[in-house]
């Protein structure tokens, strides 16, 4: 069973790619197109952030000197993680032998050996994509004091069965090397993160601890200490991944040393548990053992090892002891640690502890919550706001924001129920019109400048910092506000003139230069700035495209505004110069002698459209009707299906199926469907979809069966109602009732509606069954 979802996986991301290859500007190849989707997997997971997709090659008469496929290095410049990837375009899975995957990554470890030493970076191309990379790791001073670790990943979508090193040194520091297959993105894409397992016992450390003895059925909670040692050691090799995700997003975890815990530790180790709060962690579940000589229980080994609150402290113990080489074997750390029991809800209740942990901070659990019922309300506006026809099509289509990962498939497996109906799907949702939290941020940050009093905290500078801390600022500061549908249509102006921009600049070898996540940004940034944030959203939400005069006058900044970073940035390294506030200031001082009277036809004016403001009330119904539709939708011989199937294989109780056949009557007879009806339709629908879409899979044949017999069906009409009507004045076959009925039809007492017209064919048959023509 998992060897066929493993292949249908592996499938589905194929043909992720090839779609994203026909929308994508020419240049983009399938191998970076999978490495951006396994990376996106990761960073989702939390096992990488604010990943660059790039592409280097150095080959030589030796062969490949080196490859990367991507990198990321860390705000705090604490971890770099360079990634090469193995692709495969075959239809089925193939296997990648050792010598291969073991070449590969060496690949990696020569760019990063010889990256670290000062004149490599002459070797290399200033077009090159990793330049600016070499550039930091050379000559940046905070990369020699804070890189800690260099994780490896090998990205593949083939499957790695061989053991692989995991871990090593090279020029000094700490290298550690993951394989990520398709294996391992299968179980991404079904559990969300994989969780980290840490056996204490193994390394040789005990974890003395107290149980909670309180029967619960939810959590179970053990008081511990933690030695120092072995907090260091977790944290050399995980880093910010063991500090659980939202709270890691929210409250922008640096990994820099509090200079309190290290004074504690420098001067006066044996009061470190008088002094310090410890840390807070989650996990799934632990294993205990006992102690040598009654001495007590310790915990063994732990599954799913989060911290919720203290990875300050955590950071702080592990940079002492490394960047002061001081011995902290009398360090030790109190530790709470709450086992989830409830597997069904684990994340939900990690995530709601790690809130409540963290309520001292300045970020709060009603902040989050807030944050939360936001996203939620851009998810119902984007699937019941229809975006107008592109110009030359007719078909309207739905910008899909996926608020957590995989929606944007379930959804296609969930309405995409036959080839037709997926087909109309894709239509409807086109893939280029995905977004998710992290895009939304930057579409919306990239446009117009915050600040938080006189401090400016948001703007492109913001941006290039990548997704994580970008996402982080527009939660705290761009997001405090509910999103309604003008809201919605200015957020897609804004994603529609970031990816044009982006297209505009183009794909080596025919692109602007090397620099399109700096110099997109800036360039929006720029033009908004200058243009005193006039830029008719609605026109361009109206048309669902930019004006060519736009799209020349962008091509126009983001070549001034490239060229500008390369010949202004200290030292030629842009990168580390377009994160500052100074980059945005002198770029904002420059006008570069470009004329924007041209573009008065793309500000607003007084003639602009006035926008109506769509009530709560409308946009619920909105959402109703797309429900009924999707119910309306399902033919009445396969509610009958889903009847049965449910009936016997009691996937659904008797309360679904009995309401399968309901629904199937409602349908058939064109009756009000009521609101718990609607409900209980969707999930059963669901269910199906999930565990039996097979069921589905006939129901074209049922609608074309319904189609051709319709050709043959005559059109019921005023004339002739009143030929039934005249016809059985004379023979008098009718029932009373029914005859009255169509007389009523006749004088119009009752309005020819669909169901009315239903009734009336219904008379029609009975008719021509006693000989009416």
């Amino acid at each position: 069973m998992e060897n066929k979802e493993l292949q249908k996986f592996y499938i589905d991301i194929q043909e992720e790619i090839n779609s994203t290859l026909v929308t994508e500007e020419e240049g983009t190849n399938p191998e970076q197109v999978f490495t951006e989707l396994a990376l996106s997997y990761l960073s989702d997971a939390g096992e990488t952030e604010n990943y660059r997709v790039c592409f280097d090659e150095k080959i030589s008469k030796r062969g490949v000197e080196h490859k990367i496929n991507g990198y990321s290095l860390y705000e705090n410049y604490e971890t770099l993680d360079l990634f090469v990837t193995i692709y495969n375009g075959d239809s089925t899975i193939q296997s990648v032998t050792k010598g291969d995957a073991d070449k590969t990554v060496d690949r990696a470890v020569k760019f990063f050996r010889n990256a670290i030493y000062k004149d490599y970076v002459n070797e290399i191309e200033e077009s090159s994509e990793i330049f600016d990379l070499a550039q930091t790791l050379a000559n940046v001073p905070e990369v020699k004091e804070y890189l800690t670790r260099v994780n490896i990943f090998l990205i593949t979508n083939g499957e790695v069965k061989a053991d692989l090193k995991t871990s090593d040194t090279i020029a000094g520091y700490t290298v550690f090397y993951r394989t990520i297959d398709i294996n391992y993105l299968f179980n991404l894409s079904d559990k969300s993160r994989v969780p980290i397992e840490i056996n204490f016992e193994q390394s040789g450390y005990k974890v003395p601890c107290i149980v909670n003895e309180i029967e619960n059925s939810d959590y179970q909670s053990w008081l511990a200490i933690i030695p120092g040692l072995a907090l260091a050691d977790i944290y050399e090799q995980y880093g910010a991944r063991l500090l659980e995700q939202n709270v890691r997003s929210f409250l922008q975890f640096t990994g820099k040393i509090n200079k309190g815990i290290r004074n504690t530790i420098l001067k006066e180790q044996h009061m470190f548990m008088a002094f310090n709060n410890g840390i807070a962690a989650t996990a799934e579940e632990v294993t205990i053992s006992d102690l040598p000589n009654n001495q007590g229980k310790a915990i063994a080994q732990v599954k799913d090892f989060q911290i919720v609150n203290g990875g300050q402290t955590t950071a702080s113990v592990y940079h002492t002891w490394k960047k002061d080489k001081v011995d902290i074997s009398n360090v030790f750390v109190p530790v709470k640690l709450t086992i989830v029991k409830n597997r069904d809800n684990f994340s939900e209740i990690v995530g709601r502890i790690a809130e409540y942990a963290n309520t001292q901070n300045r970020v709060s659990a009603s902040d989050l919550s807030s944050n939360r019922e936001n996203h939620v309300l851009i998810e119902k506006l984007s699937r019941t706001i229809w975006a107008p026809p592109i110009s030359g099509e007719t078909t309207q289509t739905r910008w899909f924001f996926e608020r957590s990962r995989g929606q944007y498939k379930n959804d296609r497996n969930r309405f995409g129920i036959t080839p037709s109906k997926r087909k109309q799907f894709d239509k409807q949702n086109p893939r280029s019109q995905m977004f998710t939290k992290e895009l939304l941020a930057k579409y919306i940050n990239s446009y117009e400048e915050v600040y938080n009093g006189k401090k400016l905290v948001v703007g492109p500078h913001i941006v290039v910092r990548g997704s994580q801390k970008n996402y982080a600022q527009f939660l705290n500061y761009n997001f405090s506000f509910k999103p309604d549908n003008i809201w919605f249509e200015d957020l897609v102006a804004k994603a529609l003139l970031f990816k044009n921009a982006e297209k505009i600049y183009g794909v080596k070898p025919n692109a602007i230069g090397d620099m399109r996540y700096i110099t997109v940004p800036y360039s929006i940034a720029w033009l908004g700035f200058k243009l005193d944030y006039k830029l008719d959203l609605y026109k361009i939400w109206k048309q669902q495209s930019l004006s060519e005069n736009l799209k020349s006058k962008l091509h126009e900044v983001m070549s001034n505004i490239e060229d500008y970073i390369k010949t202004q940035a200290p030292g030629s390294l842009y990168g580390e110069w377009a994160k500052k506030e100074e980059c945005l200031n002198a770029i904002k001082n420059e006008d570069f002698n470009i004329d924007l009277e041209s573009l008065k036809a793309d500000l607003e004016n007084k003639l602009s459209e006035k926008r109506k403001k769509l009530t709560e009330d409308e946009t619920q119904k909105a959402e109703i009707e797309a429900s009924l539709n999707r119910l309306k939708s399902i033919h009445i011989k396969t509610w009958k299906k889903i009847e049965n199937w449910g009936r016997e294989t009691q996937n659904l109780t008797q309360y679904q199926y009995d309401m399968a056949s309901t629904l199937s009557s409602k349908i058939r007879n064109n009756r009000e469907i009521t609101d718990i009806q609607l409900n209980q339709g969707e999930s059963i629908l669901n269910i199906v979809a999930e565990q039996n879409p097979e069921l589905f899979f006939d129901m074209d044949d049922f609608f074309n069966a319904d189609n051709d017999k319709k050709e043959e069906e005559v059109e019921i009409s005023i004339d002739l109602i009143e030929r039934i009507v005249q016809w059985d004045k004379r023979n008098k076959r009718l029932d009373a009732y029914k005859y009255r009925f169509m007389v009523d039809l006749l004088e119009g007492k009752k309005e020819l509606t669909d169901r009315n017209k239903f009734l009336a064919g219904l008379n029609l048959k009975t008719a021509k069954k006693y000989g009416f023509r």
